[in-house]
């Protein structure tokens, strides 16, 4: 039996995305969201969440943007002078690559960013992380090490098959840029096989939508469904509306975001989902 997270990353993170994915679970097809603990509009978020009991809700782990939930003083590696995390993702995996990252610091972070979402009254279902950091096997050590002590057992499989990316970016137009980072961050797949079964966390049998983040349109994600193998997938959506706060926010994403939320609200979306008999889940359903 083949059966599908849909999760939309970034909720909390402004009150347009908070809005998308609320109507995108109510009126369309998305299962799953994850919540930035240090996001700005995390409060209403966790409102939003509160109503809708059928959706679930993990952590978006963020280690890049913003500032961080503990205190900055007590994770000197993870933050810049000015106490606030670095912005630059190639910067970060250059320095956690060079050994100049603790992996004491991520554990604490992590533990203070759940900590605060389990303070709202919402139980995590699972972790993944923003802009995939957790796809380097130093950051994802910390991290599982981490979920396990907290009972989070369920984190993203960040990985997808290369023909799979080649697939979906020829159905959705996306650039090679993206192309070449889904195929680039294959490179530690194995590391990250070896790390979740020595700390015995559950992931989804396959993962998309890397290689066309923000390009996810209704054919794509048609074309998504018809490669999913047998097992639970996942589907990494980024909807949201394209407002004023969004546009002051630091994001590539922000016609995409629309894009992406049509592609969840339209019915022939769950059209392709009956028609191949998949099953739409949450983490929560991941054994």
């Amino acid at each position: 039996m083949k059966r599908l997270i849909l999760n939309a990353d970034d909720f909390g993170f402004t009150h347009g995305i908070n809005q998308a994915i609320v109507r995108a679970h109510r009126e369309g097809i998305l299962t799953s969201t994850t919540l930035m603990a240090n996001g700005p509009a995390f409060e209403e978020a966790v409102a939003l969440a509160r109503e809708a009991s059928e959706l679930g809700v993990g952590v978006h782990f963020v280690l890049l943007g913003g500032k961080p939930v503990a205190d900055a003083n007590k994770i000197p590696s993870l933050v810049r002078a000015d106490g606030a995390f670095p912005d630059s993702l190639p910067g970060f995996v250059a320095r956690v690559t060079a050994g100049r990252v603790r992996e004491e610091d991520i554990d604490t972070e992590l533990k203070a960013q759940v900590g605060k979402i389990r303070a709202a009254g919402i139980e995590p279902t699972h972790i993944d992380s923003h802009k995939h950091t957790h796809a380097h096997p130093r950051v994802f050590r910390a991290m599982a090490r981490a979920a396990r002590e907290l009972g989070i057992l369920r984190v993203r499989n960040p990985f997808e098959r290369l023909q799979d990316s080649w697939a979906l970016a020829r159905s959705s137009g996306a650039f090679s840029m993206q192309l070449a980072a889904a195929a680039a961050a294959r490179i530690p797949s194995g590391d990250f096989e070896r790390i979740r079964k020595e700390f015995a966390l559950l992931a989804p049998d396959g993962f998309l939508g890397l290689a066309v983040t923000g390009k996810m349109s209704s054919t794509a994600l048609a074309a998504a469904v018809q490669l999913l193998p047998e097992g639970v997938s996942e589907i990494m959506l980024h909807p949201g509306y394209d407002d004023a706060e969004l546009a002051a926010s630091r994001t590539r994403l922000r016609a995409e975001r629309e894009l992406e939320f049509a592609a969840l609200v339209d019915p022939e979306s769950r059209r392709a989902l009956e028609r191949e008999n998949i099953r739409r889940v949450t983490f929560r359903e991941l054994h």
